[in-house]
Order: C-alpha cells, then structure tokens, then sequence
C-alpha cells in the first residue's frame, strides 16, 4: 500500500486555493493525524496558474483528472450542476472517492450521485456543503447516530443573516444593506439564491435527509426569501420581545393530533424569542440547532463561508477517506468500504414519509393589519380569526402612519397555514381595511 494520498482539486477560486493553502500551512499535523503523506498531483483550472506548485499537474480537461490514475480523490469545487455532475460520476465510475462543498448539486441530483457511489463502492463526502466550517453532517450522521431527531432549525445562509442583522442593530433598509453585502462579497452580482432563500432550501434538503432518513426533495421544500421584510416589521417584533430571522425548518410530526403526519420543510423570515440561541447568531455567522431524543436541544455555530471555513470542512472529508483508504478487511486487504451511509440510513431503510404541503404546515403568525381608525375594527379582526380557531397571543396597536390609519400588530399561538389562508382573506374583504395583510411566521423554538 502507497503512503501517499493523492487529491485532485477541480476548481481554483476561494475554496480550491483555500484548501491549498491548508494543505501546505498544515502539512505536517495532516500526517501526524492520518499517518498517510496527502499530496496533491493534479488540479483543474482553466488558465495556467504561476503561483502553482510546479509538481502539480494543471489542466483544463476535468474529465480525464476524474479518470486518472495519479488520484485518489476528487475535489469537487467548481460548483453549478452540469459540468460538476459529470465530472463527479466520472470520477465515481472510475473508483474514485469524491469531496464535494456543491450543495446545490446534491440538493437536485443527490439521490442519482449517492447511489452510483454505492455500486461502485466508493463515497461522497460532502461537509463543506452545509454551513460552511461547522461540522454539522458529522454530527448529525454520527454524534447524533442514536438519537430521534425530533426538528432542526437553522441560519444557514451567511448573507441573509447579515442583512436582518444590520437591518435591526442599524436600522438600514433592505436595499442598503444588499448593496453592501455585494461589496463586501457576501452576496453575488446576482442574489436571488441567497435573499430567496434558495441557497438554504438546499442545505435544508441535505440536513432533513439526514435527520428523518428519507431521500432528498429539494423540489418540495416551501421557499421564502426576506426581500418583503421591512424596518417597520423588524422594529415591530423587537418591541414585542422577537427577532426576525432567516431559518431553515425541518419538522417531524408523527401525530395526526398534531397535525397532518409528515415531514415539514420550509424555509422562510421567521420571528423568534430575543433570549433564543439562534437569535444571538448575528452577521454572516451560521448556526443550526437539532431538537432530538434523548439528548434534547443542542447549538452548532461558527463560519459558514469563506477560504479558511470551507476549506476545513473539505480537508476533515479527505481525513477521513485517508482513513477509508487505509482500512483493511479480515484478509488484511485494503478496502473502499465505508462505515457511515451517505445520508446516515441504510440506503434500503430510507422512509416515505410524505413531506408536508404548505397549507398543511403549523406555526404561530405575526400579522401586520393597516386598518381605518374606526369603531369595531379590531372587534371584526379578532371575530374572523377566532371563528378561524385560531388564538390570539398578542395584539399591539400603533399609532397612525398615515391620517385615519392605523396599523395592528397581532401575535397568533400555532394553527394550520391553511385556517390562516382563510382568514387573511376573510380580513382583506373588511371594508376598513386598507392594504394587504403582511404575515410572518413565527416560532418559539420550544
């Protein structure tokens, strides 16, 4: 058996030159951990590199790096989901181990990529695709490998976070803000994936495979982003004891008294308790909080983009499958097999369990209601949303924004989105209401 370990790196832009970087500054703690010398023989780059350790192999064709016999494990970070795709099941066809930080990828086409990886013996690790540095798969597939996870809730996008963030301690527009975080690199030119919420939704796919056991459906996680929120709803809920946040939910209910039993997965602006944990993760900081049995509620914070995070999360999967590599079987042959299935369940014990459509998901509301300064308003509110069977937890009236106009500020305890659809509508109809209703769930994190 060979003690070196050879890494092909598709990709050279931050994350690629980040795991570099990592490689040469800890060169000699990778050893003394993995007992192995990991070397990197190749990497994919579209232009000649100078700054490229001239023993390192450059090239633009990926394909023939996935096929070559100077490696051992491909280093998938060039992202999108064509060309990296391929690239990927090449490298899985010709028995190569793959590292991936491409969440978006395995969102869409996990459940293709994880089982060819399955019949050809070989594993897809994929750390860094989820909340950057945090080691939030490893925890999940195996330090919480015994535990019933009941529900997970996360800020897993940095960007969002640093914009409800700055919005609150700054009272800075959305708009502002975006601007900035552009400038800054937090945000692409582009940033429909990241103030959409797209870029969660398909994290959030990933950490709810893992957490219920069921196979990927990014297609069915309901999706909302924070473009609508504005200073007056964040001021709003800090007066009400809560924060606005941009979270990631994925819930188990198992009891139709509970609801329609199923798997809720969503992701949208949420307010939560200003004492909570997760409303104490600011700026582009990520944080994932997993409810679960019988340890109960535990937090993992940190970095959740970035050269040095990502690339941590990316070096500890090639640590492992330097391990992998290294292991023998009772013939005291080597051996590609693996201890921890791609998404922590037997591929043959992975659940229908349906997931869950958005009328049918449960939460508690925030409801800003513009009405005319008139007698029996709020009488009619309250009537239509209690005929609703829906309880009031808080009601706050302001003053008036404009001449005659009031805004109110209701807090609802949880109730089906479907009986809320019906009375949002039911209170648009009152002829003293002057604008649409805005709504933003809200959760107690309990």
């Amino acid at each position: 058996m060979s003690n070196s370990i050879k890494l092909a790196i598709l990709g050279l832009g931050t994350v690629g030159t980040g795991v570099i970087n990592l490689i040469n500054d800890n060169l000699n703690e990778l050893k003394r951990r993995s007992g192995r010398d990991i070397i990197i023989t190749e990497v994919g780059t579209r232009r000649q590199r100078d700054d490229i350790d001239a023993n390192i192999m450059q090239n633009s064709d990926l394909m023939a790096i996935a096929a070559s016999d100077n490696v051992d494990i491909v280093i998938e970070v060039i992202g999108g989901t064509t060309l990296a795709k391929d690239v990927i099941m090449q490298a899985i066809k010709n028995g190569k181990h793959v590292v991936t930080a491409n969440k978006a990828l395995l969102a869409e086409h996990g459940n293709e990529i994880f089982a060819f990886a399955e019949e050809n013996n070989v594993h897809v690790a994929y750390e860094a695709a989820v909340a950057g540095g945090i080691p939030i798969i490893k925890v999940m597939r195996e330090a919480l490998a015994a535990n019933k996870i009941d529900w997970l809730a996360g800020i897993i996008n940095g960007t969002g976070n640093f914009i409800m963030t700055e919005m609150r301690d700054k009272g800075r527009p959305f708009a502002d803000v975006l601007s900035e975080a552009q400038e800054l690199g937090y945000a692409e030119a582009d940033p429909t994936f990241d103030v959409e919420g797209i870029d969660a939704a398909h994290k959030l796919a990933l950490l709810a495979s893992i957490a219920f056991g069921i196979p990927l459906q990014f297609d069915k996680v309901y999706c909302e982003g924070i473009t609508g929120i504005t200073l007056q709803d964040v001021n709003y809920a800090e007066e009400l004891g809560y924060r606005i946040k941009h979270l990631g939910f994925a819930v188990r209910r198992d009891s139709e008294n509970d609801g329609d039993a199923g798997v809720e997965l969503r992701v949208h602006p949420t307010l939560i308790p200003q004492d909570a944990l997760l409303a104490n993760v600011n700026g582009v900081k990520n944080a994932v909080l997993v409810n679960s049995h019988p340890l109960g509620q535990t937090l993992y914070c940190g970095d959740g983009a970035g050269a040095g995070a990502t690339a941590s999360a990316v070096m500890a999967d090639v640590m492992d499958l330097v391990r992998v590599l290294g292991s023998k079987d009772n013939n005291n042959e080597s051996t590609n097999g693996h201890h921890v299935p791609h998404l922590a369940f037997i591929p043959e014990q992975l659940s229908d369990t349906p997931i869950l459509r958005a009328e049918q998901m449960i939460t508690g509301y925030y409801l800003r209601v513009h009405a005319y300064d008139s007698p029996g308003v709020l009488a009619d509110i309250t009537r239509i949303l209690s005929d609703a069977g829906i309880n009031i937890d808080a009601i706050l009236q302001k003053p008036a924004h404009k001449v005659g106009q009031v805004p109110v500020i209701i807090l609802t305890l949880p109730v089906v989105e479907s009986q809320m659809n019906l009375a949002i509508e039911k209170i648009e109809k009152l002829e003293t209401i002057t604008d649409k209703v805005v709504r933003i769930r809200l959760d107690e994190l309990a």
